[in-house]
């Protein structure tokens, strides 16, 4: 194949908008690479369906191993196809409070605190009826609150209020606190995935080529310089040359995985896998962190109305204690049971879940084998920092308040879970631990930095390396206090600036 200006790896969230934005320029050639197929899913279509994806190709289907605080193992989906976990994600839009990015600056990002973000969140988005100051007015991503949001959600809300809580006019935008419909990625009822927003629309370029179905093994580097990638597509073995950057953009996952099998990363796990050690690079890999999440569920004293949406409508950031600097918890109204390992889920019902969305707690991804096809060793640590159980357990009592609200009594019927025997401290956090889910938003393999354990500069090139670039959430220096999706796009637009060389 001839050379290319940028050979993108990964064409999810990231990859999607960087193929789109970077194939602007008609006299740059640019070839995106995806590991799964190009084909969309009927599921992938339709919001409320969207759990099912997790049980389909369209998902990795990662594990973590046995989590030391809670004796139990986790699924961590990621998508795989064009969209990538953007075509199976919960849809929710959403950025967090800026707190969180404020933080990123002193954790070695200089310029990626909130305010140098917000250009690029707004450049992702049109966000109709929202503060133009704010929110987007001509992105790629129709995003907005589910119009009208289920009943159940809508009676949640108004228990929160009861219960004392602020209602907050945008939710989503990053300035408040408080409970709110959340932003969507639905637009006329199906779900907008990046490939749908982004790549689509840029197919029909003669300069920007996509290959579906490639397993990327190796990334190719000599002399300090990545020069371009290995693949494998079917049974034949491909190489590409790059004549401008790679750019890894497979997620928290595959990008941390594709530098340990290109020798990138730290020289004694390489060895113990029988990789050779290209550069010592001891932070890939290191600082995985994510958000568990745990759920009270409620049977329904009467038949729920179909649900159109998401599930999700409806989100608020709270405090777990009010001594707390920022918001560390997240809860989210859902209009359906949630399905516990306990198999006590009710027929109908809806969940009031929280999230640890400050998580203290960090851990680590390893490769299993030198083989490319074989699923990495992931061990987020949840819970292995006492601060993140003690704020999910404080949260638990706080949801089950705004549950027991006058709004929600037409539509509760029991506490089913955790139930009310679980009455004490010690019974709840026996329930969290029992109970533990990932909210699905890993970050920090590939993490932003200058000290030794950061693996990404400021610019997003890999230390030590030329030619070569990460950009999605394995760079965070720590997690938003928001489901990741939409600092995924924020990112890749400042990206793609970056690698034009405008930013």
């Amino acid at each position: 194949m001839p050379a290319f200006d940028f050979v993108i790896v990964g064409a999810g969230t990231a990859g999607c908008v960087l193929a789109a934005r970077l194939s602007q320029d008609v006299n740059t050639h640019v070839l995106l690479i995806e590991a799964g197929g190009s084909q969309v899913l009927p599921a992938q279509t339709s919001p409320p369906v969207w759990p099912t994806l997790l049980q389909t190709p369209a998902n990795w289907g990662d594990f973590t191993v046995e989590q030391s605080a809670t004796g139990t193992s986790v699924q961590l989906p990621r998508g795989r196809g064009l969209g990538g976990s953007s075509a199976i994600n919960g849809m929710v839009f959403t950025r967090g409070h800026r707190s969180g990015y404020d933080r990123w600056p002193s954790q070695g990002a200089k310029g990626w605190g909130f305010d140098d973000l917000l250009p690029y969140f707004r450049r992702s988005e049109t966000a109709v009826g929202r503060d133009p100051a704010l929110r987007g007015i001509d992105g790629p991503l129709t995003v907005g609150p589910a119009n009208p949001p289920h009943p159940v959600i809508e009676a949640c809300l108004e228990a929160a209020a009861e219960t004392g809580y602020a209602r907050a006019p945008d939710i989503s935008g990053g300035l408040e606190e408080g409970f709110g419909l959340t932003d969507l990625n639905i637009v006329d009822g199906r779900r907008q995935s990046a490939a749908d927003a982004y790549l689509a629309p840029a197919l029909e370029r003669p300069n920007l080529s996509v290959v579906t179905n490639a397993l990327v093994r190796r990334l190719r580097i000599s002399g300090g310089r990545c020069v371009g990638v290995e693949y494998r597509t079917g049974t034949d073995e491909v190489s590409v040359d790059c004549a401008g950057e790679v750019v890894l953009t497979a997620g928290v996952i595959g990008s941390a995985q594709l530098l340990l099998l290109s020798g990138v990363g730290p020289q004694a796990h390489l060895a113990d896998v029988g990789l050779t050690t290209v550069l010592d690079l001891p932070g890939v890999g290191a600082r995985l962190h994510d958000h568990p999440i745990v759920s009270v569920t409620s049977s329904a004293a009467r038949p729920l109305p179909p649900r159109r949406n998401n599930h999700g409508e409806a989100i608020g950031l709270i405090r777990s204690d009010p001594a707390v600097e920022e918001p560390d918890l997240q809860v989210v109204f859902v209009d359906v049971p949630s399905h516990l390992p306990s198999g006590k889920d009710p027929e109908d019902g809806y969940t009031i879940a929280v999230s640890a969305i400050r998580p203290y707690s960090r851990g680590t991804l390893r490769l299993a084998s030198d083989d490319p096809g074989a699923a990495p060793v992931l061990d987020p640590g949840f819970y292995t920092d006492e601060r993140d159980l003690t704020a999910v357990v404080a949260g638990v009592r706080l949801v089950r308040e705004i549950g027991y609200a006058p709004a929600l009594a037409p539509w509760r019927g029991r506490e089913v879970v955790p139930g009310p025997d679980a009455d004490d401290d010690d019974a709840v956090r026996g329930f969290v631990r029992r109970t533990l889910t990932s909210y699905c938003h890993p970050v920090g393999t590939c993490r932003m930095g200058a000290d030794p354990l950061s693996v990404t500069g400021p610019d997003l090139r890999v230390h030590g390396i030329d030619g070569l670039r990460v950009a999605d959430a394995s760079v965070f220096p720590s997690i938003p206090s928001a489901n990741t999706v939409a600092t995924v796009y924020a990112v890749a637009e400042r990206a793609a600036d970056l690698l034009r060389g405008t930013a």
